[in-house]
């Protein structure tokens, strides 16, 4: 991404599109009850409350009654069914892992199955995005966790710990080429969860060989454990990466995620935040996703930025935009162009 002398000011930058995630998949509910949604009722209130506090893109999990993160795409279809209803306005993203909470007591910490994950392409009704990782991972939750993170919850019993320090994505080519061909077939946009410049790479690869044709909406996971960790200079070479006409958001987890999320706001990038990604406002205090959208709100009104509402959000977003060749694609979103045969030197668009 280019940044021009004006490109700090507001008036030059999109509105933030802020993304709430507010269903914590890697808590027990007891971590924070008055926070963790368990019925489906508090699902939905739960995007309902984050919607009227300002976000406009909401990260999707879902629980069993007995507080387990659900792996049943039947829930799926019923908590998407209903909040069709109740914010219809907001993007409703999934989460591609679609649980990765152990079973119980020394179960494994893993997302599901290939198949499984396919299925995501099935739901009824179809969520706008579904979040989508590229090349396998670690994916170790708790590297970056300090022991006050971590104090008094779930996490802290050794065998939830090490079930989260030995997690993995599993996102190998064959699955990603066939993902992303189902997603586009049922009109369901992939949100690139990405975890360093490589994952950048490869995605640009899937453009330049016509796999992927479509708008570009990429996170940067700065959770460490086999992922960036919240490094300044990290993040800042993967914005120079990210071609200019993607859309970029920001993530990171614990009391990282508020001055990732402040920088994000003043760059003219987007942000998220949710109980997903911390549980904590200042040091020792719990705060609740609500909260930390309205914080947020707050930061971009101090920068004098606007807030995206959900139909600007989806056009921000481009939902349901597609393309038809690599080359229109590479244009759209900034990348120079393929070379052509016999073509010598730098390729760029005239």
């Amino acid at each position: 991404m280019h940044f021009l002398d004006d490109a700090l000011f507001p008036e030059n930058q999109d509105k933030l599109v802020i993304t709430a995630a507010p269903y914590g998949p890697e808590w027990e509910p007891a971590d924070f009850a008055e926070d963790l949604p368990v019925t489906m009722d508090e699902h939905v209130q739960a995007a309902v409350d984050c919607y009227n506090a300002g976000a406009t893109v909401l990260h999707i999990h879902v629980r069993e009654l007995d507080g387990k993160g659900s792996k049943r795409l039947s829930k799926f279809n019923e908590l998407l069914g209903r909040l069709r209803e109740a914010v219809p306005d907001m993007i409703l993203q999934v989460g591609g892992s679609i649980s990765f909470a152990p079973e119980g007591e020394g179960g494994d910490a893993k997302w599901l199955s290939d198949d499984a994950r396919h299925l995501l392409a099935e739901l009824d009704p179809a969520p706008d995005q579904v979040t989508i990782a590229i090349n396998t991972n670690q994916m170790n939750i708790v590297e970056l966790m300090t022991e006050d993170d971590i104090a008094g919850t779930s996490i802290e019993r050794p065998a939830v710990y090490e079930a989260y320090r030995n997690m993995y994505v599993p996102a190998d080519p064959a699955w990603v080429q066939e993902h992303l061909k189902r997603l586009r077939a049922n009109g369901i946009q992939p949100h690139f969860q990405l975890a360093n410049v490589a994952q950048l790479e490869t995605v640009e690869r899937l453009v330049r060989r016509g796999v992927y044709a479509g708008p570009l909406n990429v996170t940067w996971v700065a959770i460490g454990g086999g992922f960036d960790g919240p490094n300044p200079y990290n993040m800042m070479e993967f914005i120079r990466r990210v071609p200019d006409g993607a859309i970029l958001t920001l993530e990171t987890l614990m009391r990282s995620v508020l001055p990732i999320n402040t920088m994000a706001i003043a760059m003219g990038l987007h942000s998220r935040c949710g109980n997903e990604d911390t549980i904590w406002g200042r040091k020792g205090e719990k705060m609740t996703s609500v909260r930390q959208v309205e914080q947020l709100v707050r930061i971009a009104d101090e920068l004098g930025r606007k807030v995206a509402d959900g139909k600007e959000a989806r056009d921000i977003y481009r939902i349901g935009e597609y393309y038809d060749s690599a080359d229109e694609t590479l244009a759209k979103l900034g990348y120079p162009p393929n070379r052509k045969p016999g073509q010598v030197g730098f390729t760029f668009h005239a």
